[in-house]
């Protein structure tokens, strides 16, 4: 409310919410680390998990900081922006959501110790991004080449990546059909990899162990034969991919048949029929000995394929026709006229298989499949589910080492040496912004102290000991949280792709950056009332504050 000439002039409605300046930076700092703190506990081999239940009382266990900030019910604007940075690490990096989580919150832990200081949030920002700029170019300088057939390297890599999370006892044979699947849908474009992941499909299915998890080369699809007297096995299958329903269509137009005699209602019968079998006829004519429909499958035409010995599968996703189209060579055809003996797919073997109680077709055996199929499995659906989280972050990192050729050492060795580079080019930079730089490199040992932490460790202690032998000794020097000494990560075989902790300050300065720039938030007190006259509700920020 302002006044003008004595009158009281109202610019937002009664009862909204205003918070501005530094009460506004306080409370949108306070929301960040909060959700840092949440995942903070999770960091590192020795992390803990967290069970998220949800409202109908689903339950999620896990230590992958994008999944658990994905499945909390979060409300303050500003913590949403923390779930973001997960999202955006996940997606960008695919490991290393829990690093980018906490370094923001860390930046803004010792920007909020500047602005007490008096520090205007302009100077902070500028020093963040002068800070987060130089990073990048130290991670360049430190990353290592390596080679796309250097298996060991890669391996090394989905190990790392996989551990501290439930899977981490059979760690090196989940790396190992990571990596597998991994060079195995890796195509070379204009002389560098691409790695598409939607060629990588995983299929669950609880029981057994989590050993018994395996590569299949090619397509695992989750349905069963149309037909029981279709064969369950093919060998050397010609594989026919059909976008269309082998059924009679209906006509567009609405038309009305008048059929005044039974002969007439038989030849319309038999007409039906014939159409049918001409379409099974066709797919006999040009070899093919498996279908896969993408629509449904008439009861005659399943009768005429079981009787030519053609095994049928329908209503086959989309997204399943194209990774059988990768893997077999076949090319889907949407009008059965077209199909041509060029057109088909080959697999050395096609079979119904039971796992875990249900039916599931396997395609195997495929010449050079551009598309694989991992099939999980684990003795409970939350064992399972992260089994298969635990996979993705594995073989989204041997993408990125494939695609890029680079890697630095893990274990917070390349945070260590971002602070202490940092820490030289703050002194060159000067001025205010030294002081920002500073915090800058400071919040980064966060990770190594959070790993010392989390493996029970005495934090201080651990970071003097690294601090110094990393200084001594070279880049390559983390926390050994199993020692609880200094070690060389690359000699234990703790890497990362550089992408990772790349991104993870990429996103994270950003995020701290935009808080930063916030010094009002108004909260609408109440949303309009909707047109059905039903009662609006009231948002307050504060609440998961206090």
């Amino acid at each position: 409310m302002a006044q003008l000439a004595g009158q009281p002039v109202v610019i937002l409605p009664e009862g909204t919410q205003r918070y501005v300046g530094r009460d506004a930076q306080r409370l949108n700092i306070l929301a960040a680390r909060i959700i840092a703190e949440t995942v903070r506990t999770t960091l590192g081999p020795k992390g803990m998990d967290k069970m998220l239940v949800d409202s109908l009382g689903d339950i999620v266990i896990t230590n992958d900081g994008a999944t658990i900030l994905d499945e909390m019910d979060i409300q303050h604007p500003a913590a949403k922006m923390m779930v973001e940075v997960a999202k955006t690490q996940d997606k960008e990096a695919g490991d290393g959501t829990t690093t980018a989580v906490v370094i923001a919150g860390e930046l803004l832990r010792k920007a909020e110790e500047l602005l007490d200081q008096n520090i205007h949030p302009s100077i902070i920002i500028k020093g963040y991004a002068l800070a987060a700029e130089k990073a990048q170019e130290i991670l360049d300088s430190i990353a290592k080449d390596v080679d796309v057939e250097d298996v060991e390297t890669l391996k090394k890599a989905a190990m790392t990546a996989i551990t501290g999370k439930a899977a981490e006892e059979e760690r090196e044979y989940l790396a190992e059909i990571a990596v597998e699947a991994v060079r195995q849908v890796a195509e070379k474009v204009d002389g560098k990899y691409k790695v598409d992941l939607d060629n990588i499909k995983f299929e669950k299915k609880e029981g057994g162990a989590v050993s018994d998890t395996q590569l299949i080369k090619g397509v695992v699809i989750d349905k069963e034969v149309v037909h029981p007297g279709m064969p369950k096995r093919v060998e050397n299958a010609k594989i026919a991919l059909i976008n269309e329903a082998l059924e009679v269509k209906e006509t567009e137009t609405d038309a009305e048949i008048r059929i005044t005699s039974p002969e007439q209602l038989q030849a319309f019968l038999e007409q039906e029929e014939r159409m049918l079998k001409e379409m099974v006829d066709k797919i006999k004519e040009v070899g093919a000995n498996v279908v896969f429909v993408q629509k449904g499958i008439d009861d005659l035409a399943q009768h005429y394929l079981a009787k030519y010995g053609i095994m049928a599968v329908r209503r086959v996703k989309k997204s399943d026709m194209e990774k059988l189209a990768k893997a077999t060579g076949a090319k889907i055809v949407t009008n059965i006229r077209d199909l041509t003996p060029e057109d088909l797919g080959e697999a050395e073997l096609v079979e119904q298989r039971k796992v875990a109680g249900e039916n599931m077709i396997f395609v195997e055996g495929c010449k050079n499949p551009k598309a694989v199929t991992i099939l999980i499995r684990g003795g409970t659906e939350h064992v399972v589910d992260e089994v298969e989280r635990a996979l993705e972050d594995a073989v989204k990192v041997v993408k990125d080492i494939i695609e890029d050729g680079k890697i630095v050492a893990a274990g917070g060795a390349p945070e260590i040496e971002l602070a202490i580079r940092l820490d030289e080019y703050a002194k060159e930079v000067g001025g205010k912004e030294q002081l920002a730089i500073e915090a800058f490199a400071e919040a980064l040992k966060v990770i190594p102290r959070t790993l010392a932490e989390n493996a029970g460790l005495d934090p201080i202690e651990t970071l003097v000991k690294v601090i110094a032998a990393h200084k001594e000794k070279g880049p390559t020097i983390g926390v050994d949280v199993f020692e609880g000494e200094p070690a060389d990560m690359m000699e234990r075989g703790v890497i990362a792709p550089v992408r990772v902790p790349k991104q993870a300050i990429k996103s994270a300065s950003e995020a701290a950056i935009m808080i930063l720039r916030i010094d009002d938030v108004i909260a609408a007190s109440k949303l309009e009332k909707d047109k059905e006259g039903g009662k609006g509700g009231s948002e307050d920020f504060s609440s998961d504050l206090d």
